[in-house]
């Protein structure tokens, strides 16, 4: 097991919350990547080398797949994959299911908090990441739900907290009067 001082977590949006939903193409969310990307950069300039993905469609993905491309030039890098429960991607369309196990197949670690789907299995999956990590990269719009509840989680226990502001993200529109 990572030593917790070494370790980063992921929280963040899925796509369907997000302005640009499942258009990765969309200029936001190619400049919400690269402040991910540079997050990450921050961490290992740090001295982190563990990272936790909740491999939830979108934020989780988009951390795994970063920390993955960076591997390849940076091998004292480990991605763990923490699985709510073995169906997590079960409902997802063909292409995001491939798309998750071959990040699967990537990790150096594979976490599964339950064995099977409960009510509570999501919460307990970021508690897991939350309970295991010092810093925590959050990609968040300030309202509540999953991504919410980890980061007042990771401010009960003290973590360190990066947060990304899906606000900062979305081009500001000059206000013009008529």
């Amino acid at each position: 097991m990572a030593n917790r001082a070494e370790t980063v977590a992921f929280t963040g949006k899925r796509p369907q919350n997000l302005p640009w939903g499942f258009d990765e193409r969309d200029g936001r969310c190619v400049c919400l990547k690269q402040r991910l990307d540079a997050a990450i950069a921050d961490a290992i300039g740090a001295g982190y080398t563990h990272f936790i993905t909740g491999m939830a469609l979108g934020v989780d993905i988009w951390a795994a797949e970063a920390v993955l491309a960076r591997r390849k030039s940076n091998r004292a890098l480990t991605l763990e994959a923490a699985l709510p429960c073995p169906t997590q991607a079960q409902r997802w369309n063909a292409a995001d299911q491939r798309r998750y196990e071959a990040i699967l197949r990537q990790c150096d670690t594979v976490t599964c908090i339950s064995p099977r789907y409960v009510p509570g299995c999501m919460q307990a999956r970021n508690r897991y990441m939350v309970d295991h990590c010092q810093r925590l990269i959050a990609i968040a719009d300030g309202r509540s739900g999953g991504t919410g509840q980890t980061l007042f989680y990771a401010a009960h226990k003290a973590v360190e907290t990066v947060i990304i502001e899906v606000a900062d993200i979305l081009p500001t529109v000059p206000y013009t009067s008529m």
